[in-house]
């Protein structure tokens, strides 16, 4: 069991320790004002200037959108974690024009009979596009509603045919720090890489997204294709996908190797098992001020929990 409760935050999709601190200070210091005050300092100004998710409506909706309000396009777009771009939140949205997305390929390797290096175009081609509304539970302890436009993973799989030595699926994020200035810091090693279980990839709740509202996927949200796995914390989402390898071992994963102690292979959306450092029992949804409860497995127990049972959470968070 993890927990060794100390009383500040880290991030990434977890936020370098000192940057945290540094935030926590500026944090404290405004807990003095009044609460006026506090909604209009604390928060980023895009998200104390928050509205209602506009008017989008999603053109082939699925049996898994949840009915909550979106959080505005443009807290969406520039309160990102994606470190290739820098370690604020305001950072992938002013760097990542730098993300060349077209024209992209990605290679398919490992104990699959069809392995290749695609095309994204091809890779994609036949498989149906759906709006996707979830929940995204960061480990930072914040949230949002996003309608994600993309394709379940598991109808990519099918396709691709793994072999029955793949047990787990290993994605890997584009190295080229030319165009990704962040990968010039060695603020985690590169290229960012994430896993799956094999059932956990063929749930029919994992995308692989190419949008959101409705929209091309922008560089900032992890263009032009990324992973969305709902009832995990967000860093397990990978973003700008560029390998896809089906694996028999667990494969290694960029915060578990960065700090193996406070970021596990699984991390599901837990509020009974806390970061070492601080609560997961709580979040703040973007543009809101008054926290909420954390759901267990982010509100998606009946699609998912049957996969861990039996399996001690504490354990494998």
């Amino acid at each position: 069991m993890l927990i060794k409760h100390t009383d500040d935050i880290k991030s990434s999709e977890i936020t370098p320790e000192q940057l945290y601190l540094n935030r926590r200070k500026f944090i404290a210091s405004a807990s003095a004002a009044t609460v006026g005050l506090v909604a209009g300092t604390i928060l980023p100004s895009s998200i104390a200037l928050a509205k209602p998710g506009d008017d989008f409506k999603p053109k082939n909706p699925s049996k898994y959108n949840t009915t909550e309000e979106l959080t505005p396009y443009k807290d969406v777009t520039t309160y990102n974690n994606f470190y290739e771009f820098g370690v604020d939140k305001e950072n992938p949205s002013e760097n990542a024009h730098t993300l060349k997305p077209k024209p992209w390929t990605v290679s398919v390797e490992g104990e699959v009979k069809k392995p290749a290096k695609y095309n994204l175009e091809d890779l994609m081609k036949g498989l149906t596009l759906e709006d996707r509304i979830y929940r995204l539970r960061c480990v930072e302890a914040w949230s949002m509603i996003i309608p994600w436009l993309g394709f379940p993973l598991r109808d990519l799989i099918k396709r691709l045919e793994p072999t029955s030595k793949a047990k787990y699926v290993a994605f890997e994020t584009l190295y080229a720090p030319e165009q990704m200035p962040g990968q010039n810091r060695s603020v985690l090693k590169w290229p960012y890489v994430e896993g799956l279980r094999m059932d956990e990839a063929m749930n029919p709740l994992t995308i692989l997204a190419t949008g959101l509202y409705g929209k091309q996927l922008p560089n900032q949200n992890g263009a032009p294709l990324r992973l969305v796995v709902p009832w995990k914390y967000g860093f397990k989402s990978i973003k700008s996908i560029v390998k896809i390898k089906f694996v028999e071992s667990q494969p290694p994963t960029s915060w578990n190797i960065s700090a193996p102690s406070e970021y596990g292979f699984y991390s599901n959306v837990n509020p009974e098992v806390d970061h070492p450092r601080w609560s997961q029992s709580k979040e703040r949804r973007i543009g809101e001020f008054f926290k909420q409860k954390t759901l267990m497995f982010n509100g998606y127990a009946d699609q998912v929990a049957s996969m861990y049972s039996g399996m001690d959470l504490k354990k494998n968070f």
